[in-house]
């Protein structure tokens, strides 16, 4: 019955009749004279349409599909006449056209300037390429200065969500943490055009998460030859860290290839301090040396087989090394009388290689629109983790030492087709997934003496086994001049077999949800616009929170996964408004069902973290963002979100928690001089105290400040920063479970001085191929 759903959604989207609407008119001036032979040309994102008036003025144009499109007129190469037009049928227009000398070519240019911010029925749009304060910088830098987007600590989110996924240019970048960071680090924003917010996802992406996307859309590149880029940078935390960039471009009439070459060589210092408050208390500081180093490459290339096909074939590899070197203290007491304390010193030493495969088809049936895309995936990755610690009883006066091997093998498949079918009434898209994650982990535990003795209690095998499959159909229509829908529904189902040999357990189980999608548009005038959207989602069990497998850090403390948690799934409601593109507000109502996360238990002096399906929450709050530039030289941006929360917890463990919380930003950038090639600015955040789950958060702030220059006609930028200045980004509270309080206070070393030199050479117009295919199965990989 399920595939039959599923067959149906499909055909429905395959089955159908195309016919353009028809744009006929006749363009004259204002004295009735005749305009032969002008050009019009009518415009909507990639669709171009052009022709020419006979010698009685009229002209005849068709639009491949509905929507708003910009009308324009030109005569001897002068644009005479510009209007935006909302197209959902055949229109008849004629056209009166000013003298060339009353609209010249620089007053387009000046009427033709994108807003900074623009709302659209199922995203914000920020136009990197207009905003002052997102030259001359890398895209994780630009990012900072985008509208409802968050980043910390190089981690990156949508404000009211929990994660987020990567784009660029509508294809999923199929890395994570930290070469993920370093990847959009190596990015200029001198060739973003725009970065798209899409806080509730059509039918066309994956369910999977309770999270955004941010579609980064490169520059299009009109010319050929080489290109390229050198960057380096320099980080002082209470460590000193270097990372370098070598981006390298190639364009010709039929091949665009990159290859782009990265390093780093980073450390910080850490601390966490836990403590457990009941009768049977403990007290736990951690002092932690991370060191993260790593190399990659990626190369694409894209290749134009005809004029209506093109591959593109992606390579990326990245050989990682993280480490640790962690010293703890332990304190454990019973009615404040203490029993123990202990002293472990562990070393953690981890590498991993990493391969992705992307394969990548693309073929435009007619030039009414009409496309297909296929895609190919292949991931792996084979990170081998050692962990040696020691463990002193300075109360009974002894010692005991560890070691552990994990040896874990990832491998992701996936093969996607969509296709887009637009038609008279209405534009479809329909498409279909594919994706099995195979992963294997073989944990061995020591304790050490003379020799090595194997611990039963820390030894395991996990396989683990995942078929995902999926098909959606989404359609896109233009009721009226002012009202625009758009709705889709996804369906996944999915298989899933994880044995644990030694442990003698097996579990296997399969599912199968819809996620609708809808969207609702409504605009009032050029200034005003409302939305509405509803969506539902899955948020899946990454590999390790399903991992049985026991992570020692003393021989009182373990953490591991739970094979038997499940997804939690939510559902997603918004109302926006958006006042001429520059004040954008989102009323938002979630609610999430069987929400999993860490659990804690602390039994007989044992602490054990683990994973379990928790709570079901209930948020509801508004979201407010400003975007607007002052005298041409500074340009603001301010952001809020203030949201009330109330968790129900579904297990007797924990204790659900309810609270207002508000979070706000504001960023300040100012030009020095006119021709915006020095720049200051000043970035202030704040998360005021709230709770989430069973956690109460006692808040954070952050201070940025810093500036940039540009040299040599903006080949080089060179960008100092300080971030954290006063050291406030700390993360402490409190998670409330019914036999317990477990408090913590960490920091992650966040305050830093940062440096970068980029340096651009050869034709800088070309950007080089940046496809990354939809393959966000790899970040369940971890």
């Amino acid at each position: 019955m399920k595939c039959r759903v599923a067959a149906f959604i499909l055909s429905v989207g395959l089955v159908s009749f195309y016919q353009a609407q028809t744009i006929t008119g006749k363009i004259s001036d204002a004295q009735a004279n005749i305009k032969a032979y002008a050009e019009v040309i009518l415009k909507k994102d990639k669709i171009i349409r052009s022709s020419i008036t006979d010698e009685n003025g009229n002209f005849r144009i068709d639009a491949p599909e509905k929507g708003i499109y910009e009308l324009d007129v030109l005569v001897d190469g002068n644009i005479v006449y510009k209007q935006e037009l909302n197209i959902y049928g055949n229109i008849n227009k004629n056209i009166i056209v000013k003298k060339e000398t009353e609209y010249n070519i620089q007053e387009v240019k000046l009427t033709a300037r994108k807003k900074i911010v623009e709302r659209k029925v199922d995203r914000m749009v920020f136009n990197v390429e207009n905003s002052i304060a997102s030259q001359g910088m890398s895209t994780l830098d630009a990012l900072r200065n985008t509208p409802l987007v968050r980043v910390q600590n190089d981690n990156i989110s949508i404000v009211g969500k929990n994660g987020v996924s990567i784009m660029i240019n509508d294809k999923i970048v199929n890395l994570s943490g930290t070469e993920l960071t370093n990847y959009i680090q190596s990015l200029r924003s001198d060739n973003i055009s725009k970065i798209e917010v899409i806080t509730t996802p059509p039918a066309k992406y994956e369910a999977q998460g309770n999270s955004g996307i941010i579609n980064i859309i490169l520059k299009k590149n009109p010319d050929l030859g080489w290109s390229g880029s050198l960057s380096t940078s320099y980080v002082r935390r209470s460590e000193d860290g270097f990372s370098n960039n070598v981006n390298l471009n190639y364009q010709s009439s039929k091949i665009n290839s990159s290859l782009k070459l990265r390093q780093y060589d980073n450390k910080k210092r850490s601390s966490e301090v836990n403590s457990i408050e009941a009768i049977n208390s403990l007290f736990s500081d951690d002092k932690r040396l991370d060191m993260n180093n790593g190399i990659g490459i990626n190369f694409s290339s894209e290749m134009q087989l005809t004029d209506k096909s093109k591959i593109v074939f992606v390579y990326d590899f990245a050989d990682v090394n993280q480490n640790m070197d962690i010293r703890n203290v332990s304190d454990y007491k019973t009615f404040s009388t203490r029993d123990s304390l202990l002293s472990t010193y562990a070393e953690h030493r981890q590498n991993a290689q990493t391969h992705m495969v992307n394969l990548y088809y693309d073929y435009k049936i007619d030039s009414l629109g009409k496309k297909l895309s296929l895609n190919a995936n292949y991931f792996s990755n084979n990170p081998e983790n050692e962990i040696n610690f020691t463990t002193d009883n300075l109360t009974s006066i002894s010692s005991k030492s560890f070691r552990s091997y994990n040896y874990t093998k990832y491998n992701v498949w996936s093969a996607q087709g969509d296709l887009v079918l637009p038609f008279k009434f209405t534009t479809f898209e329909t498409g279909m997934k594919f994706s099995m994650f195979d992963n294997k982990s073989n944990l061995k535990y020591y304790r050490v003496n003379e020799f090595p003795v194997i611990m039963p209690d820390g030894t395991n095998l996990f396989n683990y086994n995942e078929e995902n499959y999926a098909v959606y159909i989404s359609a896109e229509k233009i009721l009226s001049d002012r009202w625009t829908a758009k709705g889709g529904l996804r369906y996944e189902y999915s298989i899933i077999d994880g044995e644990s040999p030694l442990a003698g357990t097996n579990q296997k189980y399969n599912y199968g949800q819809f996620f609708p999608t809808a969207y609702l548009a409504y605009k009032q005038n050029t200034n005003n616009m409302f939305t509405l959207s509803y969506s539902r989602r899955i948020n899946r069990p990454f590999f390790r929170a399903l991992n049985p497998n026991r992570w020692y850090t003393n021989p009182y403390t373990f953490a591991k996964g739970n094979p038997l948690l499940r997804p939690s799934y939510n559902n997603n409601f918004e109302l926006g408004y958006s006042f001429k593109s520059k004040l954008n507000l989102s009323m938002y109502y979630q609610n999430v069902t069987n929400s999993f996360s860490q659990l804690v238990t602390y039994t007989e002096g044992i602490k054990t973290i683990d994973y379990a399906n928790m709570y079901n929450e209930n948020n509801v709050g508004i979201d407010a963002s400003y975007y607007d530039t002052f005298f041409k030289i500074w340009e603001v941006s301010l952001a809020a979100n203030a949201y009330y929360t109330k968790s129900k917890n579904i297990i007797p463990q924990i204790v659900g928690q309810k609270s207002f919380n508000f979070y706000y930003s504001i960023n300040n950038t100012i030009s020095l001089s006119s021709k915006k090639n020095v720049q200051l600015f000043m970035n202030y955040s704040q998360m005021l105290p709230g709770t989430f789950g069973n956690f109460k958060s006692d808040g954070y702030s952050m201070l940025n400040i810093g500036g940039k220059i540009s040299l040599m006609d903006k080949k080089m930028q060179i960008n100092i920063f300080f971030e954290d200045v006063f050291k406030k980004a700390i993360s402490q509270g409190q998670s409330v479970y019914s036999d317990f309080i477990m408090k913590n206070k960490n920091y992650y070393d966040l305050r830093s001085f940062n440096i970068s030199l980029n340096y651009s050479f050869g034709n800088s117009k070309v950007k080089g191929a940046n496809k990354n295919i939809n393959f966000d199965e790899r970040n369940r990989a971890k």
